[in-house]
């Protein structure tokens, strides 16, 4: 029978070296919250049921950044260490039985495979727990594992308390445990304050444990920056390069092409097709979906929007929450704001803005044109410094363009208003009413030439 597992999340903390007024599990890494990193990876383990949450600062905020539901969140209103943390979840999970994995809410770049890992160690053993260690170069700032003369794991210093001897260990305690949940509640409550901080420190319950004749053992994996912590803004920036690495060597192993990968941002929900080139400085964020053999140009910005296959998205080019068709182009230097429809073939060229605006098949802007809250047919030519004129200072108001129309350049569209399918719109129209199908719109002042007219005005300018 598959032993039972609880997965407990450490996120009370504010994180005073962050110099901030948020949580520090609030701060986000690699397109996310910590803590979500967190979560996500602990769903390898445990259903969201069995997944708890240790609040305390901003507890309110944390559990509204949180999104997975039925995860359970456990109240730390005083923050008095990390055992101290479990101490108070003792009631609410101590009755669960099985195995206990610990996890804290700022360590990101943990993979399930290595979680995975430490709990079949502890379950492939008789130990009651099994700490996560690695052996560092320079494992200062950490925990140093203490081993007695056949190897077993009797206990964990922190950097503060260690000797000279104990400090010059190399294997490291990573903060990451499994133990069997029966000892571990059963020896919760020995956890004292004998320590400068006073406070109850998670790692004394190594030693708690072995002196109450439990063995404890030690899963360790070889690159620590997996269980990077972050207590500072430039170890938050190192984090986030990571998670980026990660993200990006992934999308490139499924044959996606990232020039210049150090500068490409991509979020870890996003997904890319085989055969699409990103260029230099592009930002692909949120749940963008993109096909297979785009074009995502250099220093564009595209945002929880899907592209069908072979879209192109010119350099320095601005997308959100849209949706672009097979074969359609948008940029470069255009800017699709928000709620916009592309159908196939669709061109928007450079210094064009769209905002809740659909253009249908094959229709084209190219050049200065702002179409807002507009309904635009197939096949449609809208010419330069075109506008659609959707708010009365009160009020939204829709455009329709049929199909086929032609929108002369610098026509100004006063909405509501409906241009019919074929229409012609004479250049520099304002027009205020419906345009009927077929119809040419002019709504423009009668041109008039004075002769001479400027001849004789310089002659009256000049000095008598």
């Amino acid at each position: 029978m598959e032993t039972p597992l609880t997965v407990v999340v450490l996120a009370a903390g504010l994180g005073t070296r962050m110099k901030s007024r948020k949580a520090k599990v609030l701060h986000r890494a690699g397109g996310r919250y910590l803590i979500e990193h967190v979560l996500r990876t602990a769903r390898a383990l445990a259903p969201p049921e069995r997944t708890f949450v240790v609040v305390g600062h901003q507890s309110a905020d944390v559990r509204a950044a949180i999104q997975t539901p039925g995860i359970g969140f456990i109240e730390q209103t005083e923050q008095k260490g990390t055992g101290h943390a479990l101490m108070v979840a003792a009631d609410t999970l101590s009755w669960l039985g099985g195995q206990l994995v610990i996890l804290y809410g700022d360590c990101p770049l943990v993979r399930p495979q290595t979680l995975e890992g430490l709990v079949a160690a502890q379950q492939s053993s008789d130990a009651a727990g099994v700490i996560l260690t690695a052996v560092m170069d320079d494992p200062t700032g950490y925990g140093r594992v203490l081993r007695d003369r056949d190897g077993q794991v009797t206990g964990v210093v922190e950097q503060r308390a260690g000797t000279p001897e104990q400090l010059a260990i190399r294997e490291a305690n990573m903060g990451l445990y499994c133990y069997r949940a029966a000892p571990f509640w059963r020896h919760i409550q020995d956890l004292r304050p004998d320590n400068p901080a006073r406070e109850y420190y998670l790692t004394d319950m190594v030693e708690i444990l072995h002196r109450a004749g439990h063995a404890i053992s030690a899963f360790r994996i070889d690159d620590p920056r997996e269980v990077l912590g972050i207590n500072d803004r430039a170890e938050l920036a190192v984090v986030d390069r990571l998670l980026r690495e990660r993200k990006v060597r992934e999308l490139m192993l499924a044959g996606v092409t990232i020039e210049k990968p150090e500068t490409v941002t991509v979020d870890p929900d996003v997904t890319i097709g085989m055969d699409t080139i990103v260029e230099p400085f592009a930002q692909i964020l949120g749940y963008t979906t993109i096909g297979e053999n785009c074009s995502i140009g250099a220093c564009s910005i595209v945002r929880d929007s899907e592209l069908a296959d072979e879209v192109e998205v010119g350099q320095f080019t601005i997308i959100g929450t849209s949706r672009l068709e097979r074969g359609a182009h948008a940029g470069p230097y255009a800017r699709l704001r928000m709620e916009n429809h592309l159908a196939a073939g669709a061109h928007v060229g450079n210094f064009v803005e769209l905002k809740k605006t659909r253009l249908g098949a094959g229709s084209k802007a190219m050049h200065l044109a702002y179409l807002g809250d507009s309904e635009i047919g197939a096949h449609v030519n809208v010419g330069a410094g075109t506008i659609t004129c959707n708010y009365d200072g009160t009020r939204k108001h829709r455009t329709r363009i049929g199909s086929g129309a032609f929108i002369g350049s610098n026509s100004t569209l006063v909405a509501p208003v409906e241009v019919g399918e074929g229409a012609y719109l004479a250049a520099g129209s304002v027009i205020t009413t419906d345009v009927p199908a077929d119809a040419l719109g002019v709504g423009r002042a009668r041109q008039v030439n004075k002769e001479d007219w400027a001849r004789k005005r310089r002659e009256l300018g000049k000095p008598r």
